[in-house]
């Protein structure tokens, strides 16, 4: 609960903090110092108590975060509860899950407060697109393997499967879905319309957390693989030759080995 406040403050101002892919310790310095300098916070779903934790003591928080199928606040209103908070409070400090710029809004927060008066800045966050994959020891690039990468969202903003996607399948590039659990049959029947049925795929859940879960399969398997394992969201689909390097599938590789060796 927001205590209230009647003074209004002459310098508000809001500071996006990324919050990084979700193990608290992968917060940035900058980023924690900026909690710590807060006057109120508005935090997302996906941050951590442990950094939840760092805000200090009787400053005000409040839940802002969106899950899928859950909106406590609609993105306007948040936008509204930044500017009336910066003025009430002074330093907003907007804790976001990952990175605020990529697929946070971000970009929608920073505008709005700006044209209502309110002094911006930004502290970036290491993006669950990157960190997420390299949890299972996969890189995004790998020299002679994929040259470049996409990040893209599963689904629009109306629940539709992306158009970038079916472009990304076309691609010789390691592709990085995120939000697109849901919609994954749909998305595997791109990549294998492209001649990809066997291209290894890595689906992440709860990526860089304790109860992180993987499951590693190709295009053609992986959708049956996540139903039969219950894999939820939040999760994040890397499709590409880089998933070969997954420690995971190193360990697969290796018992399949020892078993032959035994028959």
């Amino acid at each position: 609960m927001i205590p209230p406040i009647f003074t209004l403050h002459r310098s508000p101002t809001l500071t996006l903090v990324g919050a990084g892919p979700g193990d608290p310790e992968l917060i940035t310095l900058k980023g924690i110092k900026a909690i710590k300098a807060a006057d109120v916070v508005l935090y997302d779903a996906l941050v951590s108590v442990e950094i939840l934790q760092l805000i200090p003591q009787g400053v005000p928080a409040l839940s802002v975060g969106k899950r899928a199928g859950s909106h406590a606040y609609s993105q306007e209103s948040i936008n509204e509860l930044i500017v009336e908070f910066a003025y009430l409070y002074g330093h907003v400090v907007r804790l976001k899950g990952g990175d605020s710029f990529v697929f946070g809004r971000g970009a929608e927060e920073i505008a709005y407060a700006e044209a209502h008066g309110v002094r911006t800045s930004v502290v970036p966050g290491i993006s669950s697109a990157i960190a997420v994959p390299a949890s299972l020891n996969i890189p995004v690039t790998a020299r002679g393997v994929s040259e470049s990468f996409w990040v893209v969202t599963g689904t629009t903003k109306l629940g539709e499967v992306s158009g970038d996607v079916a472009l990304a399948a076309q691609s010789t590039a390691t592709v990085v879905i995120l939000m697109g659990l849901n919609r994954i049959s749909e998305i595997m029947k791109l990549f294998a319309a492209h001649g990809k049925s066997e291209t290894p795929v890595a689906v992440i859940q709860n990526g860089t957390l304790p109860n992180q879960k993987n499951v590693i399969g190709t295009v053609s398997t992986i959708s049956g693989l996540t139903s039969a394992e219950q894999v939820g969201p939040p999760a994040l689909i890397v499709v590409g030759e880089v998933v070969r390097y997954a420690s995971a599938l190193n360990e697969i590789t290796r018992e399949a080995c020892l078993a032959a060796d035994r028959l």
